[in-house]
């Protein structure tokens, strides 16, 4: 017999208003210059997609998907810090760029901080290319200091509806 622990049962589904103090937590948690819970509110209100992962019903990372005019844009991926290194993120976002192309996107884009070489690697290792950088795009430790972000594009097949 096996000692291994079993996985947690993971599933997704839809993020609501009332999941927002949940994500308020885990983006916290994750990032010192963290998005307000007013952004995420917006991103539900304009219809984003806001996508959760849950390990036994309980909420453990989210993203949030604009799409529109045959592209999309990864806007957040987050993983709680304490479940990272399990394959969620990476699940997650394999979930969000499956969703993607169901709908017709040709591309998706994301940006990530320069500094974030674990999220880097994670989209190399995903197929994204990096094709730009934009200066100063992030918010620092400082307000006077910005952080460069690097841009990422992942073609699709863009069989989808």
């Amino acid at each position: 017999m096996s000692a291994a622990p079993a996985l947690a049962h993971r599933s997704f589904r839809r993020l609501h208003t009332r999941d927002l103090p949940r994500v308020m937590e885990i983006e916290r948690s994750a990032y010192q210059q963290c998005w307000t819970e007013g952004i995420f509110h917006d991103c539900l209100r304009v219809g984003y997609e806001c996508w959760a992962i849950l390990e036994a019903l309980e909420i453990v990372g989210y993203g949030i998907l604009s799409i529109g005019a045959g592209e999309a844009h990864l806007l957040n991926i987050c993983v709680m810090p304490a479940c990272q290194g399990r394959g969620l993120g990476r699940e997650l976002l394999n979930y969000l760029i499956d969703w993607a192309d169901d709908r017709g996107a040709l591309a998706i884009y994301l940006e990530v901080r320069l500094s974030n070489v674990r999220a880097q690697s994670l989209y190399r290792s995903s197929g994204f290319s990096e094709v730009g950088k934009r200066s100063g795009y992030y918010p620092a430790d400082s307000l006077m200091v910005r952080e460069d972000a690097l841009l990422f594009r992942l073609d699709l097949v863009g069989e989808g509806t």
